[in-house]
């Protein structure tokens, strides 16, 4: 590399520093682990520092991330650099454009969600598609009050689906590794505090509420699909629990429901053992109501939600309080023990190292 071009490079990299400065939307710790990663690299070089502890999540995955990038020169990793915050300010501006003409309908005051009220459909969209949707705990909040306006406000019905490839890949992991070890007691306390609330407004949710599968579901996005009153699912849609293989168990209230809608065999497979289902293996458990071929899926399932949305709210809302009220006092019993199992879960050395491997296998693809 000339000495011209060496400048050119810095002068890139003392650029991309102060754009860094000005992203407004936090690009997800994935995106901040290459940053770390690829301004250590530039700045000294190849990693040579200790190994952290497996227990301090933070610096073990900083740690793995500046390692991964090998003898990648100092020249290549400011070139890099460069370029992820450069393709982060387009998306953001392109973001900010999107947004500066927003969709007809559309609630404030959500970051991880897009809310919209239209025809007298209440969609929550799930809006983290760069991380697969998965749900971290301000999107938790997010969720719960978005179900809290859409049981109040005039619509009909209430939908929620997914944006991009996934629906939810469920519960974001980095929820795990931003704790010191030290507070580990606080985050399972204040976790499964935050995780009632979630499923007690699903359990407690008063008009129909319709879940729109159109891609993967993973973990608490699968749980809480026997909360909904109809399920219509992409036909490249899966449904996917791996509790035991994090060290977890099963919460949304499945495991009472999921033995109920699909006979105590079939929950065990999905909820011990981890089986991964497919749309139409969902569909003849009784999990979805129906499956749709992905290329007409929206057109297919919207049609009929518009029409739906046409039919007497209070009636509707009616016959749901007396097809769901029966099991109400029992759903929130078993959401509390649920909960409460969690939390001893999340404690476990075997969760622990659970997520610890997972988060290893990662690094490494």
């Amino acid at each position: 590399m000339t000495a011209a071009t060496m400048q050119v490079s810095q002068e890139d990299f003392q650029k991309a520093q102060e754009q860094l400065k000005l992203l407004k939307k936090d690009p997800g710790n994935e995106t901040k682990l290459k940053l770390y990663a690829l301004f250590k690299q530039a700045t000294e070089g190849p990693c040579k520092a200790p190994k952290p502890g497996m227990l301090d999540f933070v610096k073990k995955a900083k740690w793995d991330a500046w390692n991964s990038l090998g003898n990648l020169s100092q020249d290549e990793a400011r070139q890099k650099y460069a370029e992820l915050i450069s393709s982060l300010v387009s998306a953001e501006s392109a973001s900010q454009k999107k947004e500066a003409s927003p969709e007809e309908g559309r609630h404030d005051g959500y970051e991880t969600l897009i809310v919209t009220t239209k025809n007298n459909i209440t969609k929550i969209m799930f809006n983290r598609p760069d991380r697969k949707n998965a749900i971290n705990h301000q999107m938790y909040r997010e969720i719960i009050k978005a179900l809290e306006e859409a049981g109040k406000n005039d619509s009909t019905i209430a939908v929620i689906t997914g944006n991009g490839d996934y629906y939810s890949s469920g519960n974001d992991l980095s929820n795990f590794t931003n704790v010191q070890p030290g507070e580990m007691e606080k985050m399972a306390k204040d976790g499964a505090v935050l995780l009632k609330d979630f499923v007690g407004h699903f359990i407690d949710f008063p008009k129909p509420l319709i879940a729109v599968v159109n891609g993967p579901a993973i973990g608490i996005c699968v749980t809480v699909l026997a909360l909904c009153d109809l399920v219509y699912a992409s036909d490249r849609a899966t449904f996917h629990s791996p509790f035991s293989q994090l060290g977890q168990s099963p919460e949304g209230c499945s495991s009472y429901l999921f033995p109920k809608i699909m006979g105590l065999a079939k929950a065990s497979e999905m909820l011990l053992f981890n089986k991964k289902l497919t749309a139409a293996e969902a569909c003849a458990q009784g999990l979805v109501t129906e499956v749709f071929p992905d290329r007409s899926f929206q057109k297919e399932v919207w049609a009929r939600l518009e029409a739906y949305a046409s039919l007497p709210k209070n009636s509707l809302a009616v016959s749901k309080q007396l097809l769901r009220s029966m099991e109400k006092e029992k759903l929130h019993a078993v959401n509390s023990r649920e909960c409460e199992v969690l939390m001893e879960r999340w404690l476990s050395d075997e969760c622990i190292n659970a997520i610890v491997s997972f988060f290893q296998k990662k690094s490494k693809l």
